[in-house]
């Protein structure tokens, strides 16, 4: 998810730049999927972005509910992390919130301070303005639109000595991406290689990034 919709008038014979790095991306899946040889990333060209009206309607198909075990143990990762490194007196922003903020949800049951935001379903960007300890994005970036601008943020909305927790699935060569699921849903449009986020942590002045299966932390 992302605060910015735009539009491109990219020509389909070209091959379009790579939204995180800007450099020019080479034909990989099928005309439908371009990688970017700088960052390692893996994108639709602007052409194929989702309607802001499509992608809405994609995320409330989700029906995500707080309560549904099934859905709670898919966050555990970030949520367990987060009560190992931080304590009940730091905050936290639940960045992309969705329609069911289960890892604020689960937090929050521990006592911990941390708010929604979400460009569709918590719409407050006056929480922008502030800076946190920690920050959840549990299946988010994979959705950015901009990812430059948006780990741009992500980076300044952190307090020195916090936390970005990332959820999301990384594509290797042992992956068969053609019948790979995460690529079928039109609202992932930037999908990461662990090269991707070594790129991310250098441009954007984290300290650190740490690869845990799906969960990825980057440290300020």
């Amino acid at each position: 998810m992302t605060e910015n919709r735009t539009s491109s008038n990219t020509d389909k014979h070209l091959d379009p730049e790579c939204p995180l790095c800007e450099s020019i991306g080479m034909p990989f899946f099928q005309n439908r999927f371009f990688s970017c040889p700088n960052c390692g990333g893996i994108f639709r060209p602007r052409r194929d972005y989702p309607s802001e009206k499509a992608e809405i309607s994609r995320y409330e198909e989700h029906h995500n509910d707080v309560n549904d075990r099934g859905y709670q143990q898919f966050v555990s990762p970030i949520v367990d992390r987060i009560l190992i490194d931080f304590s009940t007196h730091h905050a936290g922003l639940d960045f992309g919130s969705g329609t069911g903020p289960v890892a604020s949800k689960l937090l929050q049951d521990n006592d911990f301070q941390i708010v929604q935001y979400d460009p569709f379903f918590a719409n407050h960007p006056e929480l922008l303005r502030n800076q946190y300890d920690f920050i959840v994005c549990c299946e988010v970036i994979e959705h950015f639109h901009h990812p430059s601008q948006e780990f741009a943020l992500l980076k300044r909305l952190l307090h020195r000595g916090g936390k970005l927790y990332c959820m999301t699935y990384l594509y290797d060569a042992t992956i068969d991406f053609a019948n790979w699921h995460y690529q079928r849903d039109p609202t992932h449009v930037f999908i990461y290689r662990r090269e991707t986020l070594d790129w991310i942590r250098s441009m954007f002045g984290f300290q650190s990034v740490e690869i845990n299966g799906r969960l990825c932390v980057f440290s300020t």
